[in-house]
């Protein structure tokens, strides 16, 4: 399986689409020259998925804080898509309702000014008695609407057996 997300084209275009889009956001707060691609297209397993991951980092441009890199990183291009702000008017149009805590950031800023930080790629929230279960995929030109569909319920699938162990616990 690995090797053949790997080779899949639609995924790797989506995700040089990304990197890009990294590159872009770390290079507005980045001292000139220290934007770098660390890890490019290696393969993260989790329990429901695998993910293709990139890492692409920068040096701090002087002035700048670990707050104005996430002001430049966010809304992340992985849940925006590219470019960018054209792709955040669609979602508004094509989106009924907002998307809450999904496709936001969870972390924290130590005393120090240090920034950790993780994308809420998939997200579970109970409100009102009601489950809500978001997670999304990658749309590009190349892009075949089931496979997108199967994706997101995929992605989801851990989410959903989480909310069927908890309701065997009643």
């Amino acid at each position: 399986l690995e090797k053949e997300l790997l080779s899949d084209l639609k995924e790797r275009a989506e995700h040089v689409m990304l990197v890009d889009l990294g590159r872009n956001d770390v290079g507005r707060v980045a001292r000139p020259g220290t934007v770098q691609v660390e890890r490019l297209m290696e393969v993260e397993r989790y329990s429901h998925v695998m993910h293709i991951s990139s890492t692409v980092s920068g040096q701090l441009k002087d002035g700048a804080t670990s707050l104005d890199a996430l002001r430049a990183a966010f809304p992340a291009g992985t849940v925006s898509g590219a470019p960018k702000i054209r792709a955040m008017e669609i979602i508004s149009e094509l989106e009924p309702d907002q998307r809450g805590v999904y496709a936001g950031s969870l972390g924290y800023v130590g005393f120090g000014g240090n920034l950790d930080m993780a994308i809420t790629l998939r997200t579970l929230v109970v409100a009102g008695g009601e489950v809500f279960v978001q997670a999304g995929a990658g749309v590009v030109a190349d892009s075949k609407p089931e496979r997108e569909f199967e994706e997101t319920l995929e992605k989801a699938g851990a989410m959903f057996k989480a909310v069927e162990m908890a309701e065997e616990m009643r």
